[in-house]
């Protein structure tokens, strides 16, 4: 697809969902309810760097639930899978964001989307002092997204004035001893990190540079060591949309991430990533046009993981020639005659036939 007819098709999807009125800005948060509920943007950005937006895309707002998937990578950078799973599991738990939900006995989260997961993996980064903790996280974020990030401090100081559910969380979580740092500590990050500010191409950013396997398709800067790219977005698979992850992975298709402040975040492996801001939420919490429109697109391009189309041809080499053997029917004169003669066999012609992938700018290697 040319980039105008996608920039088109775009826009044709915005103008489609922007009058969609559907869900409610979040109120549990005091601060987020001055979210025009209006806001609506779009962003997709492929592993080679493209970008295409339309729409409020640029247009700030906070993270929120969005950072686990940062900080969940970074805390299996810093203990490994194995340390990692000893304190949070990955089972989806069927169940609100904010659901205290423990494995009996251990206190062990179900999975660090939820809440609960997401306070114990802050607790596992590994720096000593929590200025240095928070230093590293916004370098990290950087590293996704190209430019530095803020904390909107009126979002954090709501955050930190009405989480006393996170409180409880986070107690329960030091009393089993999942938490071995000072839990005050931690939440003050936890409630810094869904602060940060970013807008819907920062998203799809994101999406983007875990789809090439951790590395910044803009600026070339890794964010996330290769080998836990796949466990990310294996729980953003199987719990990123809460207690929506099995009706959205049976929809959509693909690993997904969403926050309280209207942004969801898809991820296809080594093509794009796919963002959608819209405050208005659903009844689990959701962006309502979020959820929408990343099944639209999902439709419209074939992009369900699971979907394989149907094809009779078994290579994608159709055949292959020099031009010592097929000559074009153009006329030339006898010293280019002579020198096709002559080079012919170094020039090689190889027709392909097969799938065309969504992006149409993958680089295939041929070994001939």
């Amino acid at each position: 697809m040319k980039m105008n007819s996608f920039f088109n098709y775009l826009e044709t999807l915005h103008r489609d969902y922007a009058d969609v009125a559907d869900g409610a800005v979040a109120s549990y948060i005091p601060e987020l309810l001055k979210a025009d509920p209006a806001w609506l943007g779009i962003a997709v950005v492929t592993v080679d760097g493209h970008v295409y937006q339309v729409g409020d895309s640029q247009q700030e707002f906070t993270i929120q639930s969005i950072s686990k998937i940062i900080t969940y990578g970074m805390a299996l950078e810093d203990n490994g899978t194995e340390d990692v799973l000893k304190k949070v599991d990955v089972e989806p738990s069927g169940e609100a964001f904010n659901s205290i939900s423990l494995e009996p006995g251990t206190g062990r989260p179900r999975n660090p989307m939820i809440n609960a997961g997401a306070i114990a993996t802050v607790s596992l980064l590994a720096e000593a002092t929590p200025a240095a903790r928070l230093k590293r996280m916004l370098d990290v974020y950087k590293r996704y997204l190209g430019h530095e990030v803020a904390i909107d401090d009126s979002v954090y100081q709501s955050e930190k004035e009405t989480g006393h559910r996170n409180r409880a969380i986070g107690y329960m979580l030091r009393n089993y001893e999942i938490i071995e740092k000072e839990t005050d500590e931690v939440l003050d990050l936890y409630f810094k990190q869904c602060s940060i500010l970013v807008n819907c191409r920062d998203l799809a950013l994101i999406g983007a540079t875990l789809a090439n396997n951790g590395v910044n398709p803009i600026t070339g800067v890794r964010a996330l060591k290769g080998q836990f790219v796949p466990h990310v977005l294996g729980v953003m698979g199987s719990c990123g949309m809460y207690d929506y992850s099995g009706a959205w992975i049976y929809n959509v298709g693909m690993p997904a991430k969403s926050g309280v402040g209207g942004g969801v975040v898809a991820v296809l492996p080594g093509q794009l990533g796919i963002a959608v801001f819209s405050p208005r939420l659903d009844d689990r919490g959701n962006s309502f046009r979020g959820v929408e429109i990343c099944k639209r697109i999902s439709k419209d391009f074939g992009l369900h993981l699971f979907y394989s189309s149907q094809t009779t041809i078994s290579t994608v080499l159709h055949s292959r020639y020099d031009t010592s053997t097929v000559r074009s029917k153009r006329n030339r004169n006898q010293e280019q005659t002579r020198l096709l003669s002559e080079l012919g066999k170094q020039v090689k012609v190889f027709k392909l036939a097969g799938d065309l992938m969504f992006t149409g700018f993958r680089k295939t290697v041929w070994n001939f």
